[in-house]
């Protein structure tokens, strides 16, 4: 399965489990192809790489909020998206990586619940 097959299967299972907090919930477009134009041009706007691909907008057990950090199996963490991590930890946000959709469904219902 690719990433973006899990993800969506994620959101479609959030969606209908955690409906309130689906509605703060969202994905960073940070793997989509793009020209160098409209690389440059969302640069401009704020996009910046690495960031985790979804973000669970809802604090919860001391933290702000829940940045999952989405991979299939066999799927490697880059430096940056490691770094990213740890500052969003470190700045007071649960930040975490999750190898499937089983893993991402536990820590948002552990998260969550």
């Amino acid at each position: 399965m690719k990433e973006h097959d899990i993800q969506v299967a994620l959101m479609k299972w959030m969606a209908l489990q955690h409906k309130e907090a689906f509605k703060v919930t969202y994905a960073t477009p940070n793997a989509a192809k793009r020209t160098p134009r409209q690389g440059a041009y969302m640069k401009a706007e704020g996009l910046k790489s690495g960031v985790p691909d979804i973000c669970v907008a809802v604090s919860r057990k001391g933290f702000g909020a829940l940045y999952i950090e989405l991979k299939r199996k066999g799927g490697t963490l880059t430096p940056n998206q490691a770094e990213w991590l740890t500052n969003l930890t470190a700045a007071g946000n649960m930040a975490v990586l999750c190898v499937g959709f089983d893993a991402a469904k536990d820590m948002i219902n552990s998260y969550l619940d």
